[in-house]
């Protein structure tokens, strides 16, 4: 799918000092926006960019947390404060909820939360000041209290918490704890430029430490010891290495493990921001086709292929509109990376889960069978395609995938890892669970034509 860009926390330390209060005021007004529909990485754009790396480190904190935040300050202030005032209120709170280490010193955080305020509205100062020094004096009876509901406790929507609950009911709780883990960051080495060991050593020599990956698909894979910015990547800017969670190097080595000749064709029918595409051109000669509907996005994927040394026919099309630019030959294989959710990539985005509403998930499951109805008759006889979603709701995977069989008997399920879900033990396909914490949610199935 990759419908949200590579907004990410890795390696941004919270930002401390006199800039504090500034801070905290764009990140309330980043908050308030997510929380009245809009992305953060739309947010984030507009943020001047000498303060935006700080204040993607706190929105990322504060909507880890925006759940509890939002349960204590109706506990603490059930009469609502101005939408100004209740931005800066929830990232405190957000941020005074009880850690190992915490960014700031308590005394800190008030007294800057208070200066935001007094800023934007002097009258409201006091009462700020009230919330948080009672909230610290009572923090351990009010973090009970708050945790009583679904909402603070996994700090997802309680229709998420639902909806997860009766998709995976002995392992729930493990799906949505990982959920709100940091990430790690996982690179993917060009096969063309580089080998892994090699790669392994430019790291060292650039002062940086990572870990190759072991298992299936994962042979291009390293796991950073410590997330970095990719300007400090050697050799990112020349093609040796993207940026790719690990979950996501699944897709090129499916599909391709089915024997495909040189020179196959291949459809990438959802293919922005083009991390997929890319790596199927890394790792074979394919006559590929990346669409996708947005002309904008659609220009990140040509980018990315020309950092990388790479070549493939892009247009700007919506798959589903067939007659706009299929040209007749069938394919022999189609990635379909689906629009869908993103429920699988809430650590990454953790703005996502406040975005999205119990009904986007019904839309978006129409929407992936319409493509796959759609995009079935181009595949020629023998020839595969990989269905993926990067989501934990069987509504978008599992049940999307029985639902097409059932309806299609030339459609035959291979061997496919099914939903990826760290540690959680839901998946009964014999795929080797990982680390916790160490790849998204994900949703893979390998759908063959069969022949004649």
């Amino acid at each position: 799918m990759g419908r949200l860009p590579a907004v990410t926390d890795a390696a941004v330390s919270a930002p401390a000092g006199p800039t504090l209060a500034r801070l905290l005021t764009l990140t309330a007004r980043a908050v308030q926006a997510v929380r009245s529909g809009r992305s953060l990485t739309d947010v984030l754009a507009g943020v001047p960019g000498p303060v935006r790396p700080g204040v993607q480190a706190l929105s990322f904190a504060v909507l880890r947390r925006l759940g509890a935040a939002e349960v204590l300050r109706a506990q603490l202030a059930p009469r609502r404060p101005p939408p100004a005032v209740e931005g800066v209120l929830l990232c405190a709170l957000a941020l005074l909820w009880p850690e190992e280490a915490p960014a700031y010193p308590d005394h800190t955080l008030v007294d800057q939360a208070v200066t935001a305020v007094r800023k934007a509205a002097p009258a409201s100062a006091g009462f700020v000041n009230a919330v948080l020094r009672r909230f610290l004096r009572e923090r351990a009876a009010q973090v009970a209290q708050a945790e009583r509901l679904p909402e603070a406790a996994w700090n997802h929507p309680a229709w998420w918490v639902q909806q997860v609950q009766a998709d995976w009911p002995e392992h729930w709780q493990t799906i949505l704890g990982q959920a709100r883990l940091r990430p790690p960051m996982a690179l993917r080495v060009n096969a063309r430029r580089c080998t892994v060991p090699d790669y392994l050593a430019r790291l060292q020599a650039a002062g940086l430490s990572g870990q190759a990956v072991t298992g299936p698909g994962w042979e291009h894979a390293i796991v950073l010891d410590a997330p970095v910015p990719v300007e400090r990547l050697p050799g990112f800017a020349e093609g040796w290495v993207s940026v790719q969670d690990l979950a996501a190097q699944r897709a090129a080595p499916l599909l391709l493990g089915q024997g495909l000749p040189a020179g196959a064709r291949v459809l990438d029918a959802c293919s922005a921001p083009g991390g997929k595409t890319a790596h199927l051109l890394e790792l074979a000669e394919l006559d590929l086709l990346a669409l996708d509907a947005d002309p904008t996005r659609l220009a990140r994927v040509g980018e990315g292929l020309a950092r990388l040394g790479l070549r493939a026919r892009t247009q700007a099309a919506d798959a589903r509109a067939v007659d706009a630019w299929w040209d007749g030959q069938p394919f022999d294989a189609i990635l379909l990376d689906a629009p869908c959710s993103a429920s699988g990539i809430v650590r990454r985005h953790p703005d996502v889960r406040w975005l999205r509403r119990p009904s986007d998930i019904a839309q978006l499951a129409a929407i992936q069978a319409r493509l796959l109805a759609t995009l079935w008759p181009l595949l020629r006889p023998g020839g595969v395609l990989l269905y993926c979603t990067c989501s934990v709701f069987r509504a978008e995977g599992e049940a999307q995938v029985q639902t097409f069989v059932a309806h299609n008997t030339g459609a035959v399920l291979l061997p496919s890892p099914g939903h990826l879900m760290p540690q959680s033990g839901a998946n009964p396909n014999p795929v080797p669970d990982n680390l916790p914490g160490d790849h998204d949610g994900f949703f893979y199935a390998l759908l063959q034509k069969r022949p004649g």
